[in-house]
């Protein structure tokens, strides 16, 4: 005897990314990792030297990430006087992350932070990560990020595609008498 209600269908789930299943145990044993290592630095040298050293990691790395921002900042400034588009990288996002890791605290993230304040160390992994942009670019297929200007659209609640512009009331100006007022001004407190 059936009583008419039937369960909903519920497809099923995607599958998680492998990133997405490894990444929190991975972060997960970097902070265990940092944090032995840590107390075993401060076994053999005192908790003065692990100290001073993660205060000088701090200070070490707010000073690439200032320097690497005033340098991009500088290159912007100067390609926009001459009237041309910014030059791609320079190495600065490289030296923000070299100085962002400098900043965390722990010996691993430093060791790899003054890694990538290295020239050689940057060019290779600028390149490296050059290459797998382009790659998964040229992967993406629709319904990615390399559709994503064409899914900006306004779609109505049957599915069909509605293109074109949006044209405020106060931007013609009104039959109220106030036609040849223009826009109004914003409300202020």
């Amino acid at each position: 005897m059936t009583t008419g209600a039937s369960t909903p269908f519920h497809p099923a789930r995607p599958r998680r990314s492998r990133l997405r299943t490894a990444l929190p145990l991975g972060v997960a044993a970097w902070l265990v990792l940092e944090i032995w290592l840590l107390t075993v630095v401060a076994g053999a040298a005192g908790g003065v030297t692990v100290f001073l050293l993660l205060v000088a990691g701090l200070v070490l790395g707010s000073v690439v990430i200032k320097r690497a921002g005033r340098r991009a900042f500088q290159n912007l400034n100067e390609a926009l006087q001459r009237g041309t588009p910014p030059s791609r990288g320079g190495g600065n996002g490289l030296m923000m992350l070299g100085g962002l890791l400098l900043i965390l605290p722990g010996l691993i993230s430093d060791a790899l932070g003054l890694l990538l304040l290295l020239p050689p160390v940057q060019k290779a992994v600028g390149r490296s990560a050059e290459r797998v942009v382009d790659r998964k670019l040229r992967e993406a297929g629709p319904g990615s990020l390399g559709d994503v200007f064409q899914q900006a659209r306004m779609r109505r609640p049957d599915g069909k595609v509605v293109q074109g512009e949006v044209i405020r009331d106060d931007e013609r100006g009104s039959d109220a008498g106030d036609a040849g007022a223009g826009p109004r001004p914003p409300l202020t407190r």
